[in-house]
């Protein structure tokens, strides 16, 4: 289980303090999958590295139960620029001392599963922002975390293909059984994907709302009238944030 527990989070520069986060509270059963969405720059990546463990709280608490496996995949992808796409997505693998054989199987599944396929010999700069962040997708997956944690992982993706990966990630997560926390601006992604939805105020950000949104994953929910009706109550209480 992830508990966070009236967290407050600030940065101090000289002698100016800048509050981000101010007593944040919500828990997640293991399995389950949450996004956070709110107004830009409320504080969605700060709240996203506390839980990965970047950051640390000025007060409350992070805790999460047991010692599992954690996938994290950031904005800026993170990818090393020498590296190929195939040595990219096979370096969690490597660094686990796994056999070449799994590691070449796991990754030639995951650039197929991606749409990456002819490009396992690229390097970053030769790859579009949608194809690295694939990469990066495709990395943290490669390890069978228990936990992914995701800030905006398909945010430069055209409409098809990031539907396609939310139905991949999707997948993922009822298969192998993980927790997955979802940063994103996207309302539908939200709603697609988060059995629970965190939504933040403006800076400095609390939490406004946490909507109950049990038909997340299901393969036909974007096309149902419930999912319809979930996205225009997240996008009433957005716009009230917004001024």
């Amino acid at each position: 289980m992830i508990n966070i527990n009236s967290v407050h989070l600030s940065f101090k520069r000289e002698e100016e303090t800048n509050t981000v986060l101010e007593n944040i509270s919500f828990h997640l059963e293991p399995q389950a999958s949450c996004a956070v969405i709110g107004p830009s720059g409320c504080g969605k990546t700060s709240l996203l590295f506390l839980l990965a463990g970047f950051l640390k709280p000025e007060s409350g608490s992070v805790s999460i139960s047991g010692n599992p496996i954690c996938g994290t995949i950031l904005q800026n992808y993170g990818l090393f620029p020498w590296k190929t796409v195939e040595q990219n997505i096979g370096l969690g693998l490597k660094l686990k001392r796994k056999s070449k054989d799994v590691i070449k199987r796991k990754v030639s599944g995951l650039i197929n599963d991606m749409g990456l396929a002819g490009f396992s010999n690229h390097f970053p700069i030769e790859l579009s922002g949608g194809m690295q962040q694939r990469v990066a997708l495709a990395r943290s997956l490669a390890i069978e975390p228990e936990i992914l944690f995701m800030d905006e992982p398909l945010s430069s993706l055209d409409a098809l293909t990031r539907e396609r990966l939310q139905n991949l990630i999707r997948d993922i997560w009822l298969q192998q059984k993980l927790t997955i926390i979802l940063v994103t601006h996207s309302i539908e992604e939200a709603v697609f994907l988060g059995q629970k939805i965190v939504i933040l105020s403006n800076r400095p950000a609390n939490v406004v709302q946490i909507v109950d949104n049990p038909q997340a994953g299901s393969k036909l929910y974007r096309q149902s009238e419930i999912f319809f009706h979930r996205c225009i109550e997240l996008r009433k209480i957005l716009a009230s944030e917004a001024h």
